[in-house]
Order: structure tokens, then sequence, then C-alpha cells
């Protein structure tokens, strides 16, 4: 079956799920799972005119069954349409594509997700992040606002939920792998910075936040992972060492609004963080003490709900921005001292929730540079940021039925995970 058919099947049917056995969660997920699994034993089947009229009727039963209109597009002009610019690849050309050396490859033939490798339910309220550990692919954080942080095996047959750590009695808002991805940090509405030993499935340390406030964000300092650099709802970013538990002196700066992004540059000497005002600062880090200097200011037109550091291949570093004006923002980082000079713009459906976005991780043999977004509209974009700006978008995956996001690449770029404000979590194949 053509990859492009496939995902507006599965996109049809997360559509309607909705309004599937409304008083019972459990099924609707059991549903869309086995409908999955059944698109993926069917691969093989390559009737394109059959496959479309498959989806006209079942998108008019569907819609006399719930009584609710479907706007799903079906015509050869838009399936093509697809196909070749948002890289929904069909299966015997991934044949000829997998022959190719990988530098011989379109940007959207390399970003061709369109396969669902499984689905994940076990949170009962949204999945605000999902993130990969760092150089393992297996192993993936899911923080909720059901106050839990779940670590799933993506590449085990099947998948599962390893564990779930419970430390937090509101919503986790934050989380971030260490380097070696021994250690786990989460931060939660409840104040609560927590340390979380992986091996060994347990709490190492939990420390309140100075103020007695909701911390919204926390990320390792790259470097040196003692120390965690973590943002309030009272507008202050602080560092913590997380091996004493202490806040050191001058690890401290009010940003003013909330601080609801952070975002470190590898050496961990600079770094960026935002709040729900569009204000976004950049930080010097100095010395082994944590002490914070103010550098450069910059405003944008919506709260910011995530930041995004890339080297770009040391040409021109980059700080990718997801404002809530329907914008995702391309920053090149222009001077030493972290001021941003605006590169590009796109347009993202973004308003209300706290949509991430992030760079694509490989980049060294690319034609162009992918970054890939979640959406309010339920679609999760990817978007060529050197290419042409009048058509950036190169793919656009169609499986959730609620507003997405968290996005999160594995390091090789083999899968990607996305989750959405329902509670569920979907991880894609690349074709």
């Amino acid at each position: 079956m053509a990859a492009a058919f496939q995902q507006q099947i599965f996109a049809l049917d997360a559509r309607f799920n909705a309004y599937r056995a409304p008083g019972n969660p459990n099924f609707k997920t059991l549903y869309i799972r086995r409908r999955s699994q059944l698109l993926r034993e069917n691969a093989k089947f390559k009737d394109i005119e059959t496959i479309k009229k498959y989806i006209h009727i079942r998108s008019q039963l569907l819609q006399r069954r719930y009584g609710v209109q479907d706007n799903i597009s079906i015509s050869s002009s838009s399936s093509r349409q697809r196909s070749s610019s948002k890289a929904s690849l069909a299966i015997d050309e991934s044949i000829t594509i997998n022959a190719k050396k990988k530098n011989d490859l379109t940007i959207s033939e390399n970003y061709a997700f369109s396969g669902v490798h499984h689905i994940f339910d076990q949170h009962s309220e949204q999945v605000s992040i999902v993130k990969f550990a760092n150089n393992d692919r297996s192993k993936l954080c899911c923080a909720s606002h059901d106050g839990t942080v779940s670590v799933c095996d993506v590449t085990a047959s099947p998948p599962r939920v390893a564990f779930i750590l419970e430390g937090h009695s509101k919503a986790v808002t934050g989380c971030d792998w260490s380097a070696s991805n021994d250690l786990l940090v989460t931060c939660g509405a409840d104040g609560v910075l927590v340390l979380w030993d992986i091996p060994r499935r347990r709490q190492l340390r939990s420390v309140r936040d100075q103020l007695q406030s909701p911390l919204l964000c926390c990320v390792f300092q790259p470097v040196n992972n003692n120390m965690v650099i973590a943002g309030n709802a009272r507008g202050m970013v602080e560092v913590l060492n997380v091996s004493t538990g202490i806040y050191p002196r001058g690890g401290s700066s009010i940003l003013g609004g909330q601080v609801t992004s952070i975002a470190c540059e590898s050496s961990g000497r600079m770094f960026w963080a935002a709040n729900d005002k569009g204000v976004i600062v950049s930080y010097l880090m100095s010395g082994a003490g944590g002490s914070l200097s103010k550098l450069r200011r910059c405003c944008v037109g919506g709260a910011v709900s995530c930041l995004s550091w890339s080297p770009w291949l040391a040409r021109h570093p980059a700080l990718l921005v997801s404002a809530a004006d329907d914008s995702l923002l391309l920053f090149r980082i222009s001077d030493r001292e972290g001021s941003l000079s605006l590169k590009k713009r796109y347009d993202i459906a973004h308003r209300s929730h706290g949509v991430q976005s992030t760079f694509c991780p490989i980049m060294s043999f690319r034609r162009g540079v992918c970054v890939v977004s979640g959406a309010e509209d339920a679609c999760v974009y990817f978007l060529d940021i050197e290419g042409h700006a009048e058509q950036p978008v190169v793919n656009k995956l169609q499986g959730h039925a609620h507003p997405v996001l968290g996005v999160s690449f594995s390091y090789d770029e083999s899968l990607l995970a996305t989750s959405d404000v329902s509670g569920l979590v979907i991880i894609w194949r690349r074709s």
C-alpha cells in the first residue's frame, strides 16, 4: 500500500476515534493500535484506485455512523502532491531509494516517516514532552500532566513501558537525560525538581524551588551534569547543584513572566531562556560555581513554548523558537554573546498549547536542513529551513486526533516520537 494512502487511512481513523466509545478510552486506544497493525499487514497492497475507493467509502460510513463531517482529500491530484512534495513514498519506490547512497537522497526522501512503529497510551493526561536518550534509540522518556514519568523500551519486541517513575504530586512539566543516560531530571507544577537513578529505577534527590513556585522547564548543563538549569512560574532562571542539592550563590536571575523553556549550546557556557511574554535572553554561566550573567535580549510576538539549539554544522549556530502566535521562528546566533538575528518564520498552528519543535539531528550529508514541529491542528510538520521559502513543508504526519505537543528524534533519525494532549504517544518509523 502506498505510504501516502496508508497515512490517510490512519489519519481518518485517528480523527473519528475521538467519537468512538467516549466512555471507554482503553477501547479507543486498542482500536487504533489494531488498525495500525492491519495497515502494516496490508502494506504490500498496491492497487491505488481500490485504496482511493476504500478511503472514500470508509469516510462516508464513519461520517454517517457518528454524524460528523470530515474533509479528508483523496483526489489523485492531492495524493500526488502529497507523495512528491511531502515525502510520503510508495513501498516499491523505497526499495530503490534504499539502494541509493545517502547523499543522493532528496530531503523529502530522507524524512519520509509514514509507518507507525508503536502507540503508547500509559498516561491518563497530556504528555507535554517526549525525549529520546542520548545516542540510544531504545529509551524514550515521556513526561505527563498526570504527575508521572514513563520510560519506554521502544526497540523491544514488542515495544513496552519499561517502568513508571512517581515522584511528583502535580503535572510534570520538564525532563532531560544526562550525557550518560544514567540520570534523568524532571520538574513539575508542584515546585519540585527530582533527580532519578535510571538503572536502579529510584529517586536520588528531590529539591524544592527557591521561591516555592511551580517549575516549568529544566535541563542538564551539557558538560557538567552536576548542574541543572531550571525556570519557574515567577520568572526566575536558577542553577541547582544536584550533587549537593544547593542553589549556588549568583546562580539565579529574574527574567520575568513565566520561564517556559531553556536551551544550552554544547559547551554549556551559554544558554537561552524564554518566557510566556515572548522574551528570550541569553545567559553566560561562568566558572564551576554556576554564577549567571545576562547577555542579550530578544522579543517575539507570542509566548515561547520551546527553544532548540543547533550548531548547524558550525557554519552559523541557530536557535529554533516555537511561539504561540502561530509561528515557528529560526534565528541565527550572530555573536559570542548570543544575539539573535531572525532568519526565517514559518506558519504553524500554535496559540494555546505548549507545542514543541526540534532540529533533525543528522545534517552532515543532507541537501537541506530539516526541523520538525508539533501543531494544534493535530499534525506533525517537517520543514526544510534551507530550501524554498514558498514550500517549506516536506512531510506532514497525520495520526493524532488532538493537538500535538512533544516531538523527539532518535539520534540516528530512524524513529520519531510525538505526543498529544490526550496522552497518546506515537512512535513513527522511517519509510
